[in-house]
């Protein structure tokens, strides 16, 4: 319509026409989180192409310009295994019960580099995304979920070396095989939980950059990924079965490795390590709601 044209529309028209358009605009009114709501399923879940996408970029950035791509993640726990299978196995000694070391240490490996590897890239993902953050709204807890997300394709491309390794020791799995992931959705939430509170940490505290690293170098000595949970001919063993189930990794890796070697999975630690998951995932999401409201402004 051209201006003149215009000019002969009736103003009660045009007034309608406003109205109509103003009318047809969405409205969406961004306010803090009220109340104790730790994570806001239905609002992820309009988000959930979002979601897809962060995890496709950091899978894609993080091999991006290698020579190997994605054998890295396959590589990084097995040559974890065979440095650990050299000292602790062959000149240590360590007892790995009736499993291969090899596989004894692989099965604690796995879950345990998901469990770092997510922790470490959640806990850092928020300062990361500091342009996306700043710029458009979306829940901010997408992007360390994101994090986890892509730990989770690493996780599902180094469990073929599993079966490899199992085939060459013939190892055969049990029944319990089938509660494997189940197990690893503890894992999960455990890091889930632990991720998003690094993360919301690690942006009013740049002091936890450097606390990431130690923190999971000391956690993973902590967990018996690569030793036996229970130390036998001593009596420090009660003491020291004590406190390693203070630490909750310990009944989700020793759960995980029975499962999948066809062992007697001690379901009594796996339940109490799975609570404290639970509790660590609503308690990390809760903190990281109730200070994302500040984000855009400190980071």
């Amino acid at each position: 319509m051209n201006v003149a044209a215009e000019l002969l529309v009736p103003a009660s028209e045009t007034v309608h026409r406003a109205e109509v358009a103003e009318a047809d605009l969405a409205v969406t009114r961004i306010r803090p989180a009220a109340g104790w709501q730790p994570v806001n399923v239905r609002e992820l879940w309009q988000y959930r192409e979002l979601l897809y996408f962060l995890i496709w970029r950091d899978v894609k950035v993080r091999y991006k310009q290698t020579a190997l791509g994605a054998l890295w993640a396959l590589l990084q726990p097995l040559m974890m295994m065979v440095v650990f299978t050299i000292f602790f196995s062959r000149i240590a000694g360590v007892d790995s019960g009736n499993l291969p070391y090899s596989v004894f240490a692989y099965l604690g490996l796995l879950p345990w580099t998901f469990f770092a590897t997510a922790i470490s890239n959640a806990g850092n993902s928020v300062v990361g995304s500091e342009r996306l953050i700043t710029k458009i709204y979306f829940p901010r807890l997408a992007v360390p979920f994101a994090s986890v997300g892509a730990s989770i394709v690493d996780f599902c491309i180094a469990c073929s070396m599993v079966v490899v390794l199992m085939a060459w020791h013939h190892v055969r799995p049990g029944p319990a095989l089938l509660v494997a992931p189940l197990i690893f959705l503890a894992i999960m939430i455990m890091a889930l939980g632990v991720g998003t509170l690094l993360a919301a940490l690690n942006v009013s505290y740049r002091d936890f950059r450097y606390v990431i690293p130690f923190l999971v170098q000391v956690w993973m000595f902590a967990t018996p990924s690569v030793y036996m949970n229970v130390a036998k001919g001593n009596t420090s063993g009660g003491a020291l079965k004590a406190v390693l189930a203070l630490n909750p990794m310990t009944g989700l890796i020793a759960a995980f490795r029975a499962a999948c070697s066809g062992g007697a999975v001690p379901w009594g630690q796996f339940a109490v390590s799975s609570a404290v998951a639970v509790l660590v995932f609503f308690v990390g999401c809760l903190y990281f709601r109730r200070t994302e409201r500040n984000f855009a402004d400190i980071i």
